[in-house]
């Protein structure tokens, strides 16, 4: 047996999120699909998370196994699959690992960034979130900066979920400009809850309008309780950004 990862990007907005499920596009789905039809066989890939329905990637990262090595040049892989997955997903690389790296299991940090733009624009608005004006970032990273020392996110985690733990282990957590007109909160954690990241923002975001104090988003935390956290945020502006191994 041989086991491949993939090195991908994909644009959220037209698929029902990472993860097959039925009667849904979905981008395992269509990559799946690709591959198969490449190799003339059955396969399945494995990604390193599961983005939600809209959320986009820069960077996601997936294995598959295949009985006997790939027969083409991995560029020429690359090339084939790219030709017939569309213009919402971008394969970058495929190379062969080790049997026992796994896409998900064996990722050490994962990043996400989450853009907000200070300014109406008519071009990023469909991958961006327009903020209201004078958010206030500096009172936003004060807030962001308890997440560092915070191991329960129970509070920014969907309810109802199949997760074993609501533990995370954050090691950075900020907004930093990404441009004269535009703002991007980067957080990058060992493991991420569903709709953790969207959750956070959108009780950062309170803060920067004034509803909540940077006190009152310590509370948050400690209540444990998702009712007592802010809006999820819209899920077009996040992006899974980086993963490591």
């Amino acid at each position: 047996m041989q086991r491949y990862f993939l090195t991908l990007a994909y644009r959220g907005a037209p698929f029902h999120g990472w993860q097959t499920q039925p009667g849904a596009v979905t981008v395992q789905q269509t990559i799946e699909e690709g591959i198969s039809t490449i190799l003339r066989s059955p396969v399945k890939i494995t990604g390193a998370g599961r983005t939600d329905t809209g959320v986009n990637a820069a960077c996601m990262v997936a294995h598959f196994d295949l009985p006997e090595p790939l027969a083409m040049e991995p560029k020429a892989f690359v090339r084939a699959l790219n030709s017939i997955l569309g213009k919402d997903i971008a394969i970058y690389d495929v190379r062969p690992v080790a049997p026992d790296m796994h896409a998900r299991f064996s990722a050490t940090s994962r990043t996400y960034h989450y853009y907000a733009l200070t300014r109406k624009s008519p071009f990023f608005y469909p991958l961006a979130w327009q903020a209201p004006p004078a958010l206030d970032f500096e009172a936003m990273n004060r807030a962001a900066r308890l997440l560092l020392t915070t191991s329960d996110f129970t509070s920014f985690a969907k309810l109802h979920s199949d997760a074993r733990t609501n533990i995370c282990r954050v090691s950075r957590a900020e907004w930093i400009p990404a441009g004269p007109d535009a703002m991007v909160f980067v957080i990058t954690a060992d493991r991420f809850l569903r709709n953790m990241v969207r959750a956070v923002v959108g009780t950062l975001v309170d803060v920067g309008r004034g509803k909540l104090t940077v006190e009152g988003f310590r509370d948050v935390i400690e209540r444990r309780d998702r009712c007592a956290a802010g809006t999820s945020m819209p899920p077009q502006a996040l992006y899974l950004y980086d993963i490591t191994y």
